[in-house]
């Protein structure tokens, strides 16, 4: 069972997290839970230390100030959406304030039973998608008044992507002969294009396999809402192309509907983000620059084939 992000990294001492400082922050913040044991989790992501309290909770701490604001988000809007949403997401306990030479607020969980998502561990890749779909859904009919309005907080997930057109643009610079960077262009040109111009709603901001748990086959649970928000939520369809595809991506889509204009959005945030990565693991990971090649070349031939 692990709660993390998509991001693979070392347990301990990022940002000064350890262990030994969650034991101290717990005891002097909430002597309640203290000697309990604290073990960082297998797998954790870049944003976040997560660090397992005992059998049933979880302790969270961002990593970087721009990682700090999610904190009192997530604490008080998770238990508003809770009640509303098909599958669990993080039940939050306690919210810590900066300490022990900690600058940061942070926050304990309770545990969430399941595996990070992977098609080993799916039953029916196609009923896992409209899984996804319908949760999406649930998630975007919740209240949004009041939301936290899509800006720096979500890093600008839930806003137009051409917050990103500056680094997109030299992204497309720096993979000329790389990728095809015409239809790239087009591509990123189509979903600037394409307006938004519904009424507000909730989004997750990063929904990717590492932040879907699945049980029995199927999604159990959904976490990290570090860049949730209320707003457009073209950003949650990246998945479509990530890990999606076929009979899969199709059942989604349809679940999941949409305007060709939020399509057209969602594949420029696909993008955007597909070839930053691998403008950074072209000459170190040639594992991740494959996997980041074959996103584009899945969302270069949905942009064709819509077009």
């Amino acid at each position: 069972m692990q709660h993390a992000s998509t991001v693979s990294a070392p347990a301990d001492g990022r940002a000064g997290i350890t262990a030994d400082l969650v034991r101290r922050l717990i005891a002097a913040q909430f002597p309640q839970w203290a000697g309990l044991p604290v073990v960082p989790v297998p797998v954790d992501g870049h944003d976040n230390r997560t660090y397992r309290l005992g059998e049933d909770m979880t302790v969270r701490l961002p990593t970087a100030a721009g990682y700090a604001p999610a904190v009192r988000k997530e604490s008080l809007w998770l238990p508003q959406l809770a009640p509303h949403l098909p599958v669990a997401v993080p039940p939050i306990l306690a919210t810590g304030e900066p300490g022990e030479g900690y600058p940061y607020p942070w926050s304990v969980r309770g545990w969430l039973a399941g595996e990070t998502a992977h098609p080993s561990r799916i039953g029916d890749m196609t009923a896992f998608a409209v899984q996804v779909a319908e949760f999406l859904l649930a998630l975007r009919r919740c209240d949004s008044t009041g939301g936290p309005v899509a800006g720096e907080h979500s890093f600008y997930r839930g806003a137009s992507p051409r917050h990103y057109d500056e680094e997109t643009r030299r992204c497309l610079a720096a993979l000329e002969g790389h990728i095809d960077t015409d239809l790239a262009a087009e591509v990123w040109a189509a979903a600037l294009a394409a307006t938004w111009t519904g009424r507000p709603v909730w989004f997750h901001g990063d929904i990717a396999a590492g932040n879907l748990l699945v049980a029995g086959g199927g999604l159990a649970a959904v976490i990290d809402f570090g860049t949730s928000g209320v707003g457009d939520p073209a950003c949650d369809l990246v998945i479509a192309w990530t890990m999606f595809e076929g009979a899969s991506r199709e059942a989604f889509r349809a679940a999941v509907g949409g305007d060709p204009g939020m399509w057209a959005r969602a594949r420029g945030w696909a993008l955007w983000k597909a070839m930053l990565v691998l403008c950074s693991a072209l000459d170190t990971d040639p594992v991740m620059a494959a996997e980041q090649r074959r996103v584009i070349a899945h969302v270069l031939s949905d942009h064709l084939a819509t077009a």
